[in-house]
C-alpha cells in the first residue's frame, strides 16, 4: 500500500512508501508553497502521520466540525422569561374574555338606532349613547351630565359661603383691634393675685405702724 507525493501545482510524482515512527504507514508528501517554486521542489515532510489518527487527534463525536460543544457562562435570564410568561398570562386572561364579549355584543346586539321620542316619556341619560357597551358603562359606572352640573353648582355655593365667612371674620378682627372692648384675641386679662398680695402687705404694715 503506497501513496503519491502531491506538489502545489497539482502534479503527482511517483508513488512510494514512507517509513514513519518505525512502521510502514501510508502518507502524503507535500511541499511548502513558495512563490515561483518548481514541481520538483516538493518537500519530503509528511502532512499526516498515521491513519486512523491517534486518539488525541481524533475529533469528538457530535461537534459538527466546528469544535467541541461548550457551555458559555452568562447572567441568568430566568427573571426576564418569568416576567414575559406572567405578562402574557394576565394579558390573555383579560384580553380573551373582553374580545369575546365585544365580538358577541357587536354581532348579536349591535348599535342603537335613532327613533322619535314619545311625548310622555323622558329619555334616560344612558339612552343617548349608541353602542351597547357605552350604554352599560354610562348606566352603572359613569354619572350623568345633570348630576355633574348639580355637583358643580354645589361646589360653587360652598366656595361662595367660605368667601363670605372669611370676609366677615376679617371685619370682626378689624373692629376688635380698633375698639379693644371684646374679650378675644386682643384682650389682655388682668391678673389680680399680685395686687391682692400687695394690698394685704400694705394693710398689715399700716396696722403694725398705726398709720
Amino acid at each position: 500500500m503506497d501513496t503519491g507525493r502531491v506538489c502545489a501545482v497539482g502534479k503527482a510524482e511517483p508513488r512510494n512508501v514512507c517509513k514513519i515512527l518505525g512502521q510502514n504507514r501510508p502518507c502524503v508528501l507535500v511541499r511548502h508553497k513558495h512563490v515561483g517554486a518548481q514541481p520538483s521542489a516538493c518537500s519530503r515532510r509528511p502532512a499526516c502521520l498515521t491513519w486512523p489518527p491517534p486518539r488525541s487527534l481524533r475529533r469528538p463525536a457530535g461537534d459538527g466540525g466546528g469544535g467541541p460543544r461548550t457551555m458559555d457562562i452568562t447572567a441568568s435570564r430566568w427573571q426576564w422569561h418569568k416576567f414575559k410568561d406572567v405578562l402574557h398570562f394576565y394579558f390573555m386572561l383579560g384580553a380573551l374574555p373582553l374580545t369575546a364579549l365585544a365580538f358577541a355584543v357587536n354581532v348579536f346586539v349591535g348599535p342603537a338606532q335613532l327613533a322619535p321620542t314619545p311625548e310622555d316619556y323622558t329619555p334616560k341619560h344612558w339612552e343617548y349613547h349608541r353602542h351597547p357597551i357605552s350604554r352599560f358603562l354610562a348606566r352603572y359606572f359613569y354619572t350623568s351630565h345633570q348630576e355633574d352640573y348639580e355637583k358643580y353648582l354645589h361646589y360653587i355655593y360652598e366656595e361662595n359661603e367660605k368667601k363670605q365667612m372669611r370676609l366677615i371674620e376679617k371685619r370682626v378682627k378689624e373692629l376688635m383691634a380698633e375698639r379693644e372692648d371684646t374679650r378675644a384675641h386682643y384682650y389682655r386679662p388682668i391678673l389680680t393675685k399680685y395686687h391682692k398680695k400687695v394690698r394685704e402687705e400694705y394693710d398689715q404694715m399700716q396696722h403694725e405702724r398705726g398709720f
